[in-house]
């Protein structure tokens, strides 16, 4: 179980779902805060960043390998140009942070070097989140460590070895709990290359808790993930798509993810525990099970026989799996046709 002020994290709990921000405010502070207002109207639990600069997670260059080769909205940009456009200014995250408090929500972020994470403990930053691409950073995780605070990574294209040392190393220095989202890196993702059954596969090979970070569009494969086990599924959120932006082509609709929370909702509430006690709207079906009827007058010291005991509905007489048992015996009283049988009625 993780524990971050009120908020539990865990089996048994709600699922912490959270909608990524990303670059999807397109550099314009009043329409990251509207993303924040959809996530709330959505009724997520948290709201994430991203922090770090151009000039922090690359640098300025056009040889070939620092130009996209992606066939979307990023294709033919050099990494610079397209972390210059979709990165968050350090300068809106504490306005964020608390912008995100007052509207109920948690607010963390993703950092993509040392310095964005001491920058994020000035902001008392609650939990950490590692990109899939920066599991094989082990620098940073060694910083994320330091601070012993939970943290959330993505597995993307991370191997079962990397994903391996990447805990040891949040461990080693200090993180103790964490939780490792399924995610595969292809912006959009096609649902059929989720394999969630990685996620209970997760659980039992790293014994940490398991969830989703999506990068599809379907609002399905985040709910097949919380009925295999994820405790946390993290999705991107934008106001429109038609709107464009780095992130969008892959980011829900603030209609579309108020739905997604509503599914995840009724997931897990239909999930509850293992249980073989009927439930209480149940009770009344008791009308269309069997058991021992009288279905023809009775005299007291008659016998019990097939002509006048039958198994048939409704189920408030004594269990079908009595019927052998009585047969033979004789009736304690007179008995009227359609009355529920009980052990009373039998002459020991």
């Amino acid at each position: 179980m993780i524990t971050i002020g009120k908020q539990k994290i865990g089996p048994g709990q709600k699922v912490f779902i959270v909608a990524e921000v990303s670059g999807n405010h397109n550099q314009n502070l009043r329409r990251a805060k509207a993303i924040i207002d959809a996530a709330a109207d959505a009724k997520v639990d948290a709201v994430k960043l991203q922090t770090y600069t151009p000039d922090t997670i690359t640098i300025d260059s056009d040889r070939p390998e620092f130009i996209v080769r992606t066939g979307n909205s990023w294709k033919g940009k050099t990494l610079y140009q397209l972390y210059k456009e979709a990165h968050t200014p350090w300068a809106w995250q504490k306005e964020l942070f608390a912008y995100a408090k007052a509207r109920g929500l948690m607010c963390f972020s993703s950092p993509f070097d040392v310095s964005a994470v001491e920058f994020l403990e000035t902001l008392g930053n609650p939990i950490y989140k590692v990109a899939s691409f920066e599991v094989v950073d082990i620098p940073l995780l060694e910083a994320i460590g330091k601070t012993k605070k939970p943290v959330i990574m993505s597995r993307g294209l991370a191997s079962v070895e990397e994903i391996a040392l990447a805990i040891k190393t949040l461990r080693k220095f200090g993180t103790r709990d964490i939780v490792l989202l399924q995610c595969v890196s292809s912006y959009p993702a096609d649902p059929a290359d989720m394999h969630l059954a990685t996620i209970p596969d997760i659980q039992k090979r790293f014994r940490v808790q398991a969830g989703l970070s999506d990068h599809s569009l379907s609002r399905d494969v985040p709910v097949a993930a919380v009925a295999l086990g994820a405790t946390v599924i993290e999705k991107h959120l934008t106001l429109k798509r038609a709107d464009g932006g780095p992130d969008a082509a892959f980011s829900l609709e603030p209609h579309e993810f108020a739905s997604l929370v509503q599914s995840v909702r009724l997931v897990e509430k239909a999930l509850g525990k293992p249980s073989y006690t009927p439930e209480k709207n149940e009770k009344d079906m008791v009308q269309f099970r069997k058991s021992l009827y009288v279905v023809e007058d009775i005299k007291r010291g008659e016998r019990f026989s097939h002509n006048n005991v039958r198994s048939i509905r409704p189920g408030h007489g004594l269990s079908p799996k009595e019927y052998r048992f009585i047969l033979g015996k004789r009736a304690k009283r007179d008995l009227k046709r359609a009355t529920p049988l009980s052990h009373k009625d039998i002459t020991k």
